[in-house]
């Protein structure tokens, strides 16, 4: 017992090392959040709102189709089908980096890797929409239909027309696939 606890206190001690380092790089505290918006800005070329508290959205998309357009980003590293959204000043897109897909579960048993599997464009007003014809609850944790989730992945399968994943931003994305 004393073993595990010494050896959670020193691996703890490696995180922070390695979170600094981290910090250094994103100029914001290590959270999947942080840095799920600093990796999506890299890959997708967006510009993050200068402060990271701004409601409902993170940044606008700087080239293609989208350019101009807001996105509020998410990085969950579990997929289990639930979404954080807004119902006040709705953003454009929803911009979500998932780790594997999973059921949602108790948080005991079971790691949550820093990695991306999966990256989904949701239209946001429509997503919206449908949510609330649908009677479902709006706000943190919403019930999105698979079929949704299907149909807005762009990474690694390109289902959505809106944002083509180059090669290049498949190459960065997949350094955050599991070795």
């Amino acid at each position: 017992m004393v073993y595990d606890l010494a050896r959670v206190a020193e691996l703890l001690h490696q995180r922070n090392t390695i979170d600094e380092q981290i910090t250094q790089i994103i100029k914001r505290p290590v959270a999947s959040g942080h840095l799920g918006e600093w990796i999506a800005a890299w890959v997708f070329d967006i510009e993050l709102e200068t402060s990271a508290s701004t409601a409902a959205v993170d940044g606008r998309f700087l080239t293609g189709k989208l350019q101009g357009r807001t996105v509020n980003i998410k990085w969950y590293l579990k997929r289990e089908g639930l979404l954080d959204m807004t119902t006040a000043d709705v953003p454009d897109y929803y911009l979500v980096m998932t780790g594997p897909a999973g059921p949602a579960a108790s948080s005991r048993g079971g790691s949550r890797l820093w990695r991306i599997d999966n990256v989904y464009l949701f239209d946001a007003r429509q997503l919206l929409s449908d949510q609330l014809a649908r009677g479902v609850k709006v706000g943190v944790a919403s019930s999105v239909p698979q079929s949704w989730w299907k149909a807005a992945e762009i990474y690694p399968t390109a289902n959505d027309a809106v944002l083509a994943v180059s090669r290049e931003q498949a190459a960065m994305l997949a350094l955050f696939r599991p070795r």
